[in-house]
């Protein structure tokens, strides 16, 4: 990804932790945790693979055709969640649009002058601007609906027993939110 190796290395680490708090959430007792964990986890594990500084590792031009199709595949996946109409549809359909993203945002690299460690790089935006541009609409209202999700609320009295970590929806409503704010860094520096 383009920009300093600092934002670089601290998209990694968002990125990874979520992947990992994701893993947790696999092994919830609750089904609806466990329907989008796993291909959340590839998400935040993909997007922290996809963001290491190209000054670090200077990745092989064969790895961007690897993420679009694991991207590709988790697509196809949340897709078919979303057909299927299984419980949670709607972040299905997010899922598979955040997925549709990363095969973008992949072959986009991969091209020729995509990837900052180029030869000749011009510095003009990647991608098609107006498909970048609508991408970064969607993650701008997705972030800024996560983030009143997140406020707390006046909630019933009386005190109730706290889930297990795999099914705080608070938790997971804020590693969406910092997935989706990567996704931002990651579009914006395309």
């Amino acid at each position: 990804m383009h920009g300093t190796a600092l934002s670089g290395w601290l998209l990694v680490a968002v990125c990874a932790a979520t992947g990992a708090y994701c893993v947790l959430r696999l092994r919830s007792d609750c089904p609806h945790a466990r329907s989008s964990a796993g291909g959340e986890a590839v998400m935040g594990f993909g997007m922290a693979a996809m963001a290491v500084p190209a000054a670090f590792a200077t990745p092989p031009p064969w790895i961007f055709a690897g993420y679009a199709g694991v991207f590709g595949a988790t697509a196809l996946r949340a897709g078919w969640l979303v057909h299927a109409r299984v419980a949670g549809g709607g972040h299905h359909l997010h899922h598979a649009i955040g997925s549709l993203a990363m095969v973008y945002m992949a072959l986009t690299m991969g091209a020729p002058g995509g990837h900052p460690a180029h030869e000749g790089h011009s510095g003009a935006a990647g991608g098609i601007p107006l498909l970048t541009g609508a991408l970064l609409v969607y993650y701008v209202g997705y972030v800024l609906t996560a983030g009143i999700r997140l406020l707390p609320t006046a909630g019933p009295a009386g005190t109730v027993a706290a889930p297990g970590w795999g099914a705080r929806p608070e938790l997971t409503l804020a590693c969406r939110l910092s997935m989706g704010m990567a996704m931002l860094a990651m579009l914006l520096a395309l």
